[in-house]
């Protein structure tokens, strides 16, 4: 199909190359693949964004002579810098997940200002900027469709004003969801605030044609308070990012745990687990690595340097997407966490399918009910325990350790998992742009 045959959907997202880490993928994945379905993705994008990361390898995915629109954003992000001491490089992003030390007052009044002056969240001086100069495109460059992904919800606000100008279909998507999101209860909001983001919430509720949302249980959550025609959208894995890597398994047992490991996913009684198979399996503490790559909570490693297993834990920080795929690849066992909060049953994080995609056993900790279970028990590519499962924790770590020594943990779990892949979601997103957009 030649390219002027495509119907034109506008994707407008924050997250976009060179960023780094999981939020990019989001909307990058599916703009490479909806040409397949007769789409053209026209991306309208942050100019001198605050990432949390850069990663230029992300570049490779995006699709050859794609329109990329950029408009300059302001974020706040310095003048907390300055309020709180920190040093101008330093990645304040995900401060409400991981950090490295406990929170001052001065970072306390931050996140009060943050909370009830930047609504929906820290990019919102983007909206009226963003709507000016998309309105002027869209009035000499017509598209038959838009999509956003939020958070930030500053996307989802910027499609809802326009779609109130123009009429233009919108598929509102959520990688998590808005008030309901976990850390929602840590904005320490007025009620001011609390209203307005409710019912910001509630306008782009009503201009979405479609939605979709990453999980089940969020589903039924969004329907609760108002979402409609609500479709679920997993994250999922992409079959490119897996031609290249030769896996080099790792000669210790590690379990590995990829990305932010925050203050509500420390894993206490796995560290005792550890701890106790040190003393009570000959070899255990020589063989066995937790290997931690990404932002961890400061109270995470005051944890684990409590229950006296600095020896066993590999702490290797932030790395590049590429280098994260490879070491998913390598390691022995994988470790998810989901995050100790009262919506952790829908929370499937995009790393969980990268994890299926590597083909490795997984220990999750998390809610045995949610999402996340169901999945991995339908791939058959681990267990889920409830974090405070000290029996079933320590079974798991101490099998493994079994088929370890026996050399079965080399062998590949080989279940199909197609159905997660980003050419199959994208044909579903596709889909319903084509559904409505008629």
């Amino acid at each position: 199909m030649k390219q002027s045959s495509k119907k034109k959907v506008l994707i407008i997202t924050y997250y976009w190359p060179p960023s780094g880490g999981i939020g990019v993928l989001r909307c990058l994945k599916i703009a490479k693949y909806l040409r397949d379905y007769g789409w053209e993705p026209i991306i309208y994008t942050a100019k001198d964004a605050h990432y949390p990361t850069i990663d230029h390898t992300n570049e490779k995915d995006i699709p050859e002579d794609c329109t990329i629109l950029k408009n300059k954003i302001w974020e706040p992000y310095h003048i907390y810098k300055f309020i709180t001491g920190k040093k101008k490089d330093s990645n304040v992003n995900d401060v409400l997940m991981s950090m490295d030390q406990k929170a001052g007052i001065a970072h306390k009044l931050s996140v009060w200002i943050r909370s009830n002056f930047f609504i929906p969240d820290a990019r919102a001086l983007w909206i009226k900027p963003s709507v000016k100069f998309l309105s002027a495109y869209l009035k000499e460059n017509p598209v038959d469709a838009m999509f956003t992904c939020g958070p930030p919800h500053t996307n989802t606000r910027i499609a809802t004003l326009l779609k109130n100008k123009f009429g233009i279909p919108y598929l509102s998507d959520y990688q998590d969801p808005w008030t309901q999101v976990d850390y929602f209860k840590q904005l320490n909001l007025t009620s001011w605030g609390l209203k307005k983001h409710q019912r910001l919430e509630q306008e782009a509720f009503q201009a979405a044609d479609a939605t979709t949302i990453v999980s089940e249980f969020w589903k039924k959550d969004l329907a609760s308070i108002g979402g409609r025609n609500i479709n679920v959208l997993y994250w999922g894995y992409d079959p490119d990012d897996y031609k290249n890597i030769t896996p080099i398994i790792d000669q210790k047992l590690t379990l590995s745990h990829l990305g932010i490991m925050g203050h509500d996913r420390n894993p206490k009684v796995l560290f005792q687990v550890i701890k106790e198979l040190n003393n009570e399996l000959p070899g255990f503490e020589n063989d066995f690595e937790l290997k931690l790559v990404g932002q961890i909570d400061f109270s995470v490693k005051e944890e684990f340097q409590k229950a006296g297993i600095e020896k066993n834990v590999n702490f290797i920080g932030p790395v590049s997407r590429g280098e994260a795929l490879q070491m998913t690849c390598n390691s022995n066992a994988l470790l998810l966490l989901l995050n100790q909060q009262d919506n952790a049953q829908g929370r499937v994080p995009g790393k969980f399918f990268e994890y299926l995609a590597a083909q490795r056993p997984i220990m999750v900790l998390g809610p045995t009910d949610g999402d996340v279970a169901m999945i991995t028990e339908k791939t058959k590519r681990g267990n889920s325990f409830n974090y405070n499962d000290h029996t079933g924790i320590k079974k798991m770590l101490s099998d493994l350790y079994a088929q370890f020594k026996s050399g079965d943990l080399k062998q590949s779990l080989d279940e199909n998992i197609e159905e997660y892949s980003h050419p199959i979601l994208t044909g579903k997103v596709a889909g319903l742009l084509d559904k409505i957009s008629k």
